[in-house]
C-alpha cells in the first residue's frame, strides 16, 4: 500500500520514560485515536490510561530488563483517512506496536488492513495492533489477523451477557434499536436482536433506526419516533456524544426509557447525563465499574491512578494493554513482532480485574464482564456517586470471560516461524 505523503498535522511524539532514552533503547508504541473532534473526550481519556501504564512499566524498568517504552500519540480525527497517515507517520518514527480502539471499528478495521500489507512487504520491521475498544466480532472473525490482538470483549459477548440479564427482567415487553450507522452500530443492532430475541422471545422489536455518527445535534425526532413505536426499551450501541445527547432528548421528552448499552458509562458525561435527565435507566456491561464490591486491586490501581493524573479511573482494560504487550516481550525474550505476538498467544495475565487470557485461535481477550446499571446513590447497592452527581453504578450481573465466549470464523494465516 502507498501511505499519502502529505500528512495532517500531527502531535509531537512524547516520551513517557522517566528519563531519557535513546531511540535504539526505546521500543516505540504509537497511539491512534481521536483527539480532537466529537470523541476527544474519549481519546484523551484512554490517552490518559495507557500513558499512565507506559509511565509505570517504565518506572519499574521497562522490558527486558531496560528497554524503555515510547509513547508517540496521532490524532486520528475519527477518520480511516486520517488514520492511514497517523499510521505511516508512525511508520516514519520506528513505531512497532499500535494502541488503538477509540475510532470506531471500521477505522480500526481499515489500521488492521494496512499493517497487514505492511508487514507483507517489509519482513523485519512488521508491526503488532492492539486494539483496546473497538468490538466488532469480524475484527477476531473473519477478518482476524495474526498482527491484531483484541484487549475487549467483543460486541457478541457484551451483548451475551445483556441478554442473560434482560431474559431475567420481564418489564422489558418492546425494544427499539436505535444505533449508529457504521459497522460497529450495524452490529450491536444485529446481535441484539439476535440474542436478545433467543433469550426472551416474547420481546417485540418496534422498530430500528441507524442514523449519522457524531453528527446529530438533536435527538428528539428520533425519541419521538420510538415513542410513536410504544418502546419501552433502546438497544443502542451509542458512545460519546451521540449517547449524552440521546439521553438529554428522552428527558426534555419526559420519556422513562430503559437502554442497553455496551460501554456508554465508561465514557465521560454519560453520568452526568442521566443524572440530569431525572428519567431512563441505562445498563451497560464492562470489565469493571467504579464502586464495585470486592475489587481490592481495582480500586487500589482507581487511587493510584487518580493520586497521578488527577483524573478518574474507568477502564481497566486500556491500562491493561501495554502491560500485556510488556508481558508478551519479556515472554519472549524480544522485540521482534513475531514472536512477541505468539508470546502473546494464550499468554494468561493476573490483571487488577482478575485473571485474563488471549485466545490463541482468534486473539480474542476473555475477560470478565459485569453487567451494571447507572443509578441514585441509596447507600446498599450504590454507595458512590460518580461525576460530581449522586448517581454511580449498581451491579446486576458478573460474568467470565469463558461464560461469554463465542465460537470463530478466524482462520488465521501465520508467518513461518
Amino acid at each position: 500500500m502507498k501511505f499519502p505523503c502529505a500528512l495532517a498535522p500531527l502531535a509531537a511524539a512524547t516520551l513517557l520514560a522517566s528519563g531519557a532514552a535513546s531511540a535504539q533503547q526505546a521500543y516505540k508504541i504509537a497511539y491512534i485515536d481521536p483527539l480532537s473532534g466529537p470523541f476527544a473526550n474519549v481519546g484523551e481519556l484512554m490517552l490518559t490510561h495507557t500513558q499512565y501504564a507506559v509511565e509505570d512499566i517504565n518506572a519499574k524498568g521497562g522490558v527486558l530488563g531496560g528497554t524503555k517504552l515510547q509513547l508517540l500519540q496521532f490524532d486520528s480525527k475519527l477518520s480511516a483517512q486520517e488514520s492511514q497517515s497517523a499510521l505511516q507517520a508512525a511508520i516514519d518514527q520506528g513505531a512497532q506496536a499500535i494502541v488503538t480502539g477509540g475510532s470506531g471499528s471500521s477505522v480500526v478495521a481499515a489500521l488492521v488492513q494496512s499493517v497487514n500489507r505492511w508487514n507483507q512487504r517489509n519482513p523485519g520491521k512488521e508491526l503488532l495492533v492492539l486494539n483496546h475498544s473497538s468490538i466488532d466480532p469480524e475484527l477476531t472473525g473473519k477478518a482476524c489477523s495474526f498482527w491484531h490482538f483484541q484487549t475487549e470483549a467483543n460486541t457478541a459477548m457484551k451483548m451475551k451477557a445483556l441478554a442473560n440479564y434482560i431474559k431475567k427482567t420481564p418489564d422489558i415487553k418492546k425494544a427499539y434499536l436505535l444505533n449508529q450507522d457504521y459497522a460497529h452500530g450495524k452490529q450491536w443492532a444485529s446481535y441484539g436482536r439476535q440474542l436478545v430475541g433467543l433469550a426472551r422471545p416474547d420481546v417485540q422489536f418496534v422498530g430500528e433506526t441507524l442514523h449519522p455518527i457524531g453528527r446529530v445535534k438533536d435527538f428528539a425526532p428520533y425519541i419521538a419516533n420510538v415513542r410513536q413505536a410504544g418502546a419501552d426499551t433502546v438497544i443502542t450501541g451509542n458512545w460519546g456524544q451521540d449517547m449524552t445527547l440521546l439521553l438529554k432528548a428522552a428527558g426534555d421528552a419526559g420519556y422513562n426509557l430503559r437502554y442497553f448499552n455496551h460501554s456508554a458509562g465508561s465514557v465521560p458525561g454519560t453520568v452526568l447525563a442521566v443524572s440530569q435527565a431525572k428519567l431512563g435507566q441505562l445498563t451497560w456491561v464492562a470489565e469493571w465499574h467504579p464502586g464495585q464490591a470486592e475489587t481490592p486491586k481495582a480500586d487500589a490501581l482507581a487511587k493510584a491512578y487518580k493520586a497521578k493524573t488527577g483524573k478518574d479511573f474507568l477502564a481497566p482494560r486500556i491500562e491493561m494493554t501495554p502491560r500485556l504487550l510488556a508481558a508478551a516481550i519479556n515472554k519472549a525474550g524480544s522485540t521482534d513482532a513475531a514472536k512477541v505476538a505468539r508470546a502473546l498467544e494464550d499468554l494468561s495475565f493476573d490483571s487488577a480485574v482478575g485473571p485474563v487470557r488471549m485466545r490463541a485461535e482468534d486473539h480474542q481477550l476473555l475477560l470478565p464482564q459485569v453487567v451494571n446499571t447507572i443509578a441514585p446513590v441509596d447507600g446498599k447497592a450504590v454507595k458512590v456517586g460518580w461525576e460530581g452527581t449522586n448517581y454511580g453504578f449498581r451491579t446486576d450481573a458478573v460474568y467470565t470471560g469463558n461464560e461469554l465466549a463465542q465460537g470463530t470464523e478466524c482462520k488465521m494465516a501465520r508467518p513461518a516461524p
